[in-house]
């Protein structure tokens, strides 16, 4: 169960400002493509699956949980 409060985009654009990290840097970090991370933040890319999904989970601007392959049990 998630305890913290989701997070706005801007509230992750003013972090990373706070850390001197640009949004690139975050998502070649974490091994993803820059251009979702863009599309994710800009409301462009909903999050509801795949990449999008992982990057909105981390990001903590959704809550979810990330699973390896296709959550088949």
């Amino acid at each position: 169960m998630r305890t913290q409060k989701l997070r706005t985009p801007q509230e992750v654009r003013a972090e990373w400002l706070r850390k001197g990290m640009g949004q690139n840097n975050w998502a070649r970090k974490h091994g993803f493509n820059p251009v979702t991370v863009s599309q994710v933040l800009n409301g462009i890319n909903k999050g509801s699956r795949g990449e999008g999904h992982k990057v909105a989970v981390l990001l903590g601007i959704k809550d979810g949980e990330i699973v390896d392959g296709n959550g088949d049990a």
